[in-house]
């Protein structure tokens, strides 16, 4: 009896156990499958986002906003069935952490809510994604898929880039491409492209070079990478060709390293060196003399006007940065307050500063500079460390082929490449380009967990608890501006379609003043209908006046830095005979902008309304030396004014 008994308590233990185990490959079974769908949801983004012009124009970043409030479900269920969640966390994510707690701070103090909390947005949409990679992707197989997923891409994109060069095409997806004779692939700006190719190119070398491939797939990949490379030649992007030569040059010396890629690796470069050293030769050496000369000229004129604007912008940026040296102007605020600073004989609107360092410091300030670069230094320090590691765990390799190694040579040039494209542009600011260098930088942190394991942090309920609260929260945040945004931009789109300066036009950007009261631009735009409609009327242009008065003064007041509110109402109390009242609205206006050439001609319109020629000529004599090339209205102006000092007649009303 004793023994029966035992006996039936061993079978019971064994029985548990198997129970036990048998829940473990459950919750086993159902952790892959949410990694799959983790790892599905993250290149949806990915791919998704440089196919739709970058992802930059708010319906399509709408759409990235989603697929990352999904993933960040799927992650916060992976936290509670996954058999042994753990958090991978190195110090660099303290950094990131620390910028994005920065960014809402920031955004709360900022002076225009609309545009920060756009930034925010953006900020907090792009820290998901680098927690959500760094924690879920780190597996090789996942690595390398998300990789040739993207080279394929890239290469696609490239096709699509060589035939719009060949073809003259300058739109893509109903989208213009200011950029005439310059290929852009699916994106608008073709040195965008090019930064996406740059991110690209050096790890398909990479894994070229070193990748453990069998013949057919090295084919192939060595087909994408001439696909690739002709597709960022034809982006005629000067910044591009210099990032991306310096990332493959940097590639190839990094593979030289390796003893059993070293004769491969040089040969490679003096072939790429010599390659395009010959190409251009060849090229001017089948041109004309005169065509060279007309060559010459032309691209230097380009680069010298181009370089040129570029210094305008900067130093606009560097005077941002002294006046509001901790903190910076605000989120995305460095358009808004470009008028203030800007150069006489810069009149285009930049939106960014074309340089990421310096928009960084103009629009966060020393404070979130300082931050960016602390997560620069941890991130160098921790590839340092982790360097001879991966070069140890794949010496023992006796091919020098390896995966693990191509990907770390190939994501490290990458990212080189993107830090020196940012020197002359804003492809931080472009989510497809952001996204796929956080992608990269992800991945590369995940490498340190082989030169130690310290940076692994088992959950436990409180951290669970914890971590389940802050996914729910950005969640719930991102979801509700998601939805938000989405009908305000059903509603804008509505009005693009109606008649300008109509009353179903007015109607459209009523409703979305409804759904979003605070976007500043939305109010102008409606205020503008209203005054258009008023210098056309006949009989009721007071009561239309008044009404486009209203909607200035609260444009105003959500953003106090928006020239054109305080032009405007000036224009409508000038139309309603109140010019008194209308003078200190364009003092405050060449207050705001004083170097704008449509500033000081709406300012001579108000002297010739009021007949004052000689003031009139004096304010359009100053705009046309802003600008004598783009302002007809001022230079149509100026003769007319020249004209009723001549005859001692009053000018029209139009404008």
């Amino acid at each position: 009896m004793g023994r029966g008994g035992n006996g039936k308590k061993h079978f019971l233990r064994r029985d548990a156990g198997n129970t036990s185990y048998q829940v473990y490959l459950n919750r086993k079974s159902w952790d892959v499958g949410l990694g799959r769908t983790l790892l599905g949801l993250l290149l949806a983004i990915l791919v998704f986002a440089p196919i739709a012009i970058g992802a930059v124009v708010a319906p399509e970043f709408l759409v990235v906003q989603g697929l990352l409030i999904m993933a960040l479900l799927v992650w916060g269920l992976r936290l509670w069935i996954g058999p042994r969640p753990q958090l991978f966390w190195p110090p660099i994510c303290w950094v990131v952490l620390a910028f994005m707690i920065y960014a809402v701070a920031r955004y709360l103090t900022a002076d225009v809510e609309y545009l920060a909390r756009q930034e925010l947005i953006q900020v907090l949409v792009l820290g998901f994604f680098f927690f959500t990679v760094l924690n879920n992707l780190y597996r090789q197989e996942s690595v390398q898929g998300v990789t040739f997923t993207l080279i394929a891409t890239a290469t696609a994109i490239s096709f699509l880039a060589i035939y719009q060069y060949l073809h003259h095409i300058h739109t893509i997806w109903g989208h213009n491409s200011p950029f005439p004779g310059r290929a852009f692939g699916t994106y608008v700006c073709p040195t965008h492209f090019a930064c996406f190719l740059s991110l690209l190119i050096p790890l398909a070398l990479a894994f070229l070079v070193a990748g453990r491939l069998a013949m057919h797939y090295r084919v192939l990949l060595a087909s994408s990478l001439l696909l690739m490379g002709a597709g960022l030649v034809v982006t005629i992007s000067r910044g591009g060709w210099l990032a991306t030569g310096a990332a493959v040059v940097t590639v190839l010396v990094l593979l030289a390293t390796h003893r059993h890629l070293r004769l491969v690796s040089v040969l490679l470069l003096v072939l790429i060196v010599g390659g395009v050293g010959y190409a251009g030769y060849r090229y001017f050496e089948h041109q004309s003399v005169a065509s060279q000369t007309s060559l010459s000229l032309s691209v230097n004129q380009a680069g010298q006007k181009d370089l040129i604007m570029r210094l305008d912008m900067w130093q606009a940026a560097v005077h941002m940065w002294r006046d509001h040296f901790w903190f910076g102007v605000g989120p995305a605020l460095y358009d808004t307050y470009f008028d203030q600073y800007r150069p006489e004989r810069m009149q285009l609107q930049p939106d960014r500063a074309h340089n990421d360092y310096l928009n960084l410091l103009a629009d966060w300030g020393t404070v979130g500079g300082l931050v960016v670069l602390a997560g620069i230094v941890a991130f160098v320090i921790g590839q340092i460390k982790s360097w001879p590691h991966i070069q140890r765990a794949e010496a023992d390799f006796n091919s020098g082929f390896s995966n693990r190694f191509a990907f770390y040579v190939g994501a490290s040039g990458a990212l080189l490449g993107l830090t020196l494209q940012s020197l002359m542009d804003f492809n931080l600011h472009i989510p497809a380009n952001a996204a796929l260098g956080l992608t990269w930088l992800a991945l590369l942190t995940s490498n340190q967990r082989f030169a130690t394991e310290r940076w692994w942090v088992n959950i436990r309920p409180g951290l669970k608890w914890g971590l389940t609260a802050i996914l729910l929260t950005g969640v719930l945040y991102l979801s509700w501006q998601d939805w938000r945004r989405f009908r305000e931009n059903l509603w804008l789109d509505r009005a693009t379609l109606q008649t300008p300066g109509s009353v179903e036009r007015a109607a459209c950007l009523e409703n979305a003043l409804v759904i979003e009261p605070k976007n500043f631009q939305s109010r102008y735009d409606l205020a503008e209908i209203w005054r258009v409609n008023c210098f056309a009327a006949s009989e009721n242009y007071e009561e239309l006046a008044g009404q486009a008065l209203k909607e200035y003064q609260q444009s105003s007041e959500l953003n106090p830095h928006f020239t054109y509110n305080y032009l405007r109402s000036g224009m409508c109390l000038d139309w309603l005979g109140r010019s008194a009242e209308a003078l200190p609205r364009f003092r405050q206006a060449e207050a705001a902008a004083p170097n704008n050439c449509e500033v000081m001609a709406c300012i001579g319109w108000h002297y010739a309304l009021t007949k004052d020629y000689a003031a009139a000529r004096q304010w359009f004599d100053r705009s046309l030396r802003l600008d004598s090339v783009h302002n007809d209205p001022a230079g149509h102006y100026m003769m007319l004014i020249d004209e009723r000092l001549r005859e001692d007649t009053p000018p029209g009303r139009e404008f």
